[in-house]
């Protein structure tokens, strides 16, 4: 038997969760994968059953599940603040990054050679966005109801327009309704498999003792919920003071704070409901520019939501995107410190809602449909009277056919398309 690891100083967790956000890329997949070799595997900080508890349960809120399951952890290690100082540097590194790359774009967009480079990428990203409609739908939509939802969302908003949060809704009400009249339909599935053993004893494993800090107690929950309240309401308070309510600032603070309490399904279910705020609602910034921030949140480590980052940087600056990753990422927080003590104290198998199986085929059809505007954009750069771009169609079908025929990475197919644009812009420019 191996002998279980020393106890973890909060200094060496410190030195961990910054590694964590400089090497954080793949997506949440990705990011649960590298957090599961790290944690569970090879240091055995936390047991696999342990780290699935916590998991299953970030699964079910809104918000970033790998930033929140990281939160989660140092939560659980080191208290709040351990918490505090996992889920930030999860993000952190990501920010700065995306306001470097931000600002070069802003500046060079037009370069002839940056301008190749994203020629490329627009096609790509498009097809990364069907990819995820396929991936989610592939696992979501078992049932001929399920895909009912799915299309009637994209008719809701691709039709009539109809507003995400209210597809939620309605997709979330479906859900509850299935659920109680057809529960074989709406059960959830479990997703993450089963515990595996083999590890050896861990730092927190399957029998260790739920720790004093993380014990429920309703003093602590409303607590927590008030302080999240507060920090929320001080922050907008002071930008409705310095730019009044309808300035971009506080309109951006409002705005990502609904954006991070409709996250449901990731970060490709919440970019409609981003792209008719930012784009169609407010003009932050325009679609084509939309597909080239989300190209420069797929290349950044962190979560793919950070691509709200280039969005507040476009609509105000510096201080536009750091106003939009606190907003969007607030809850997130909130919402750990709120429930894990809860969810810890029980050691519940938790599964998914029956309302959150209807979100989540819902969420099929609006990633759907983001795909399509995309398409549009990058397949008619001029609109509807302009010609067609077949250099842009061809980059776009070579992607789909590295991403569904040989199981491509994102990043590699990105960068092969990034290229193929800058050859053709070149040579055709």
């Amino acid at each position: 038997m191996e002998s279980r690891p020393a106890p973890v100083s909060l200094a060496e967790a410190f030195r961990f969760w910054l590694k964590l956000g400089f090497i954080s890329f793949g997506g949440p997949t990705g990011q649960i994968a590298i957090m599961h070799q790290e944690l569970v595997e090879r240091r055995r900080w936390i047991s696999e059953n342990r780290f699935l508890h916590a998991l299953n349960y970030c699964m079910v809120l809104p918000g970033p599940e790998a930033q929140q399951l990281a939160t989660y952890i140092g939560w659980l290690m080191h208290r709040t603040w351990g918490g505090i100082i996992a889920g930030g540097l999860f993000i952190l590194p990501s920010v700065f990054i995306l306001i470097a790359l931000s600002w070069i774009y802003v500046a060079w967009g037009n370069v002839p050679l940056i301008a190749g480079i994203f020629y490329g990428i627009k096609p790509a990203v498009t097809a990364i966005v069907v990819a995820a409609a396929h991936r989610i739908g592939s696992r979501a939509l078992r049932h001929s109801a399920l895909w009912a939802i799915a299309a009637a969302a994209f008719v809701a908003i691709f039709a009539f327009d109809l507003p995400f949060p209210a597809i939620v809704v309605a997709a979330g009400v479906a859900g509850y309704l299935g659920g109680r009249y057809a529960p074989q339909v709406f059960s959830a599935g479990g997703g993450h498999g089963g515990a595996r053993a083999g590890y050896g004893p861990a730092v927190i494993d399957d029998g260790t003792p739920v720790p004093p800090h993380a014990v429920f107690s309703w003093r602590k929950f409303w607590a927590y919920g008030a302080a999240g309240v507060a920090s929320w309401a001080l922050v907008l308070g002071a930008l409705v003071l310095a730019s009044g309510w309808h300035g971009t600032p506080a309109q951006m603070g409002w705005f990502f704070t609904k954006a991070a309490l409709v996250t449901f399904g990731g970060a490709y279910a919440v970019l409609p409901y981003v792209f008719q705020g930012a784009v169609e609602h407010y003009g932050w910034l325009s679609a084509p520019q939309m597909i080239d921030g989300l190209a420069l949140g797929e290349t950044t480590p962190g979560p793919l939501i950070m691509v709200v980052a280039f969005v507040g940087f476009l609509g105000a600056g510096v201080a536009g995107a750091l106003i939009a990753t606190f907003f969007t990422f607030l809850p997130s927080f909130v919402f750990i410190f709120m429930g894990a003590p809860f969810i810890e104290t029980t050691h519940g198998n938790l599964k998914f809602s029956a309302p959150l199986t209807g979100i989540t085929a819902a969420v099929v059809g609006v990633i759907l449909n983001l795909a399509l505007f995309f398409a549009w954009h990058v397949l008619w750069p001029q609109g509807r009277e302009g010609p067609f771009d077949w250099g842009s169609a061809a980059i776009g079908i070579a992607a789909l056919v590295a991403l569904f025929r040989f199981k491509a990475g994102v990043m590699p197919v990105i960068g092969a398309c990034a290229l193929a644009g800058l050859c053709y812009r070149l040579l055709f420019p």
